[in-house]
């Protein structure tokens, strides 16, 4: 800001000059002073100027409605939305959400600092406050082939990027808590410069909790229980409550909010489908279930706001103060929390639901043809198991952790595994999509209820190779032929016929279409998934697929290197011992 506009700040502030906009008789939520008032929003140069009584060049009567700071989800994949940043700002914004602190883990797995360039120039076209941490762990362990491999040195640049907040979720935990040297490197490397780390510690207490957190480890995501979040408080870190597509853990985690620990959590959604933003909201819909816990409403839109920004460094926004940005979300109630207005940097973005400005894309060239696979035949799917006594991997309700199950099986004379629709298990199998090494690894799982042919995804967190699973390897080929035709996406096949499909050519992980209709495809999928393949109607079939090969969430999951424990953090044969 230069001396010129701070002059024009302070005069507006101190009544001397008009506003360029003041919004009247708002219900202010004062999420300073842990309280509701009366009063007037000055704005100037996209600044709020100050609250009270003002006069300005344009009005808009608020009528009662309560003023809210702009709301800011502490934890985001965007690609976990299919959708590109420019349309997720589209998507979020009319539920009065204006920033999101985003990790553009998905596509670096993908491609590199390419993919988070191209995040970068993405996130330039919206009008919603994209802001980045570089991702840690590409991949996130090296337990996995990705599509690129990023060491403390390649994350050097993006590091002195103002631009980028810091250093994204460290998955590799293990790796903190041992010490290991690659890992003391990038934490060293956002230490020198003063950047932000952030964390991801499923499962781990004590010593081994303290020795990730001494690290300097911000905050974790990944909380399911009251005791993992009053540990990981005792221990300084902030706790980003989840609400997400896969994984619920708000409602779990509320019992632990107090008057006295409140400032220290936050909301995020971490991963969110078009479906749940187009049926439920953003975060409005954690500020709904906050207040029906019992959260006091003003205590519930600090942990949406002024905590995240506390939390982030964001100290440009995060309230309704003088000199901060004025990104305001005008609502109904403290109830429902019904967006009418919102406003990005004085600007009206949202009315009624509405997104009032047009969507500009960033050209998705270099993140396009991502699939490269090689020598791949149906008989990379056999098995030559030299027992039936075989380990499975076990889907268990309302999140993404799965259990490590044992399961006798039937084969054939060559060892091969048979299907049987009474046990519920099938063949999974992870193919190397990235680098042409040929890699295809197979094993078992348990409880997804398909019964009749297959489904393939190029989207398989963290690494995104092919992931696909069936009743019989004839409709998982074809699956995987046909998702290597279509460069990326879903696809759903039976009797080697497409029955549906979501192409996703950005990085064959996002659509270059709109919310609406990535929405209409996955509805359609997930319908068809359930009728004619009969996946569990308690499955959700795409999403559950997608974290099958996810190698940092316990218990067991499967890479295109082999069947993983995340538990013991090593591979193990998919026969059982007796």
């Amino acid at each position: 800001m230069n001396q010129e506009a701070l002059k024009r700040l302070i005069d507006v502030a101190a009544g001397r000059e008009p506003a360029d906009l003041v919004i009247k008789n708002c219900r202010i939520v004062d999420v300073g002073l842990g309280e509701v008032r009366q009063g007037d929003i000055a704005i100037v140069d996209g600044l709020i100027a100050g609250t009270g009584d003002y006069e300005g060049k344009e009005t808009i009567d608020a009528e009662g409605l309560f003023a809210m700071p702009g709301l800011i989800d502490a934890h985001i994949h965007i690609e976990s939305a299919f959708v590109t940043p420019e349309e997720i700002s589209r998507l979020l914004v009319p539920f009065g959400t204006t920033s999101i602190i985003a990790d553009p883990h998905e596509i670096a797995n993908v491609a590199g600092i390419k993919g988070i360039q191209y995040m970068l120039d993405a996130a330039a076209e919206a009008v919603l406050h994209i802001e980045y941490v570089v991702p840690s762990c590409v991949p996130a362990t090296p337990f996995e082939n990705a599509g690129a491999i990023l060491e403390a040195a390649d994350l050097e640049g993006p590091l002195a990027d103002d631009r980028i907040l810091g250093l994204g979720e460290f998955m590799n935990f293990p790796g903190v808590i041992h010490a290991d040297p690659g890992v003391l490197d990038k934490l060293a490397a956002a230490k020198r410069v003063n950047k932000l780390i952030d964390g991801h510690s499923p499962g781990i207490s004590g010593k081994e909790l303290c020795a990730y957190a001494s690290a300097g480890i911000l905050a974790d995501h990944e909380c399911s229980t009251k005791e993992e979040m009053y540990e990981r408080l005792q221990n300084g870190m902030y706790i980003l409550m989840r609400q997400g597509s896969a994984c619920h853990n708000l409602e779990d985690l509320l019992p632990v909010v107090t008057t006295r620990n409140a400032r220290r959590c936050l909301l995020c959604s971490d991963d969110r489908q078009p479906k749940t933003i187009l049926e439920e909201g953003h975060l409005d819909d954690h500020l709904r279930k906050c207040v029906k816990f019992g959260i006091h409403p003003v205590t519930a839109v600090q942990m949406a706001t002024l905590n995240a920004a506390e939390a982030f460094g964001l100290k440009d926004r995060g309230a309704l103060f003088p000199g901060r940005r004025a990104d305001i979300t005008l609502v109904n109630n403290l109830e429902e929390f019904k967006a009418k207005y919102v406003f990005i940097d004085g600007e009206k973005v949202a009315e009624d639901g509405r997104y009032l400005l047009p969507v500009k894309r960033a050209d998705i060239s270099p993140v396009r043809s991502s699939v490269h696979v090689k020598d791949f035949s149906i008989d990379r799917l056999r098995l030559k198991l030299k027992k039936n006594k075989v380990h499975v991997i076990d889907i268990l309700p309302g999140g993404v952790v799965t259990g490590k199950g044992v399961a006798e099986v039937q084969t054939d004379p060559e060892g091969d595994f048979i299907y049987q629709a009474d046990q519920d298990i099938v063949k999974l199998a992870v193919i190397e999509r990235h680098k042409n090494t040929g890699n295809a690894a197979v094993g078992l799982l348990r409880g997804y209820g398909i019964k009749e042919g297959a489904v393939a995804l190029t989207i398989a967190h963290d690494s995104h190779n092919i992931i696909t699973a069936g009743t019989n390897d004839e409709d998982m080929a074809f699956a995987v032929e046909e998702l290597i035709k279509q460069e990326g996406g879903v696809i759903l096949v039976k009797d080697r016929q497409v029955l549906s499909r979501l192409p996703l050519p950005v990085g064959g992980i996002m659509s270059d279409q709109s919310g609406e209709w990535v929405n209409d495809r996955l509805s359609e999928l997930h319908e068809t998934a359930i009728r004619e393949l009969k996946v569990s109607g308690e499955v959700e079939p795409i999403m559950t697929l997608c974290f099958m090969a996810l190698p940092v969430i316990p218990e067991l999951k499967l890479t295109d290197m082999g069947l993983f424990d995340v538990t013991r953090f090593d591979f193990i044969s998919l026969e059982a011992d007796d």
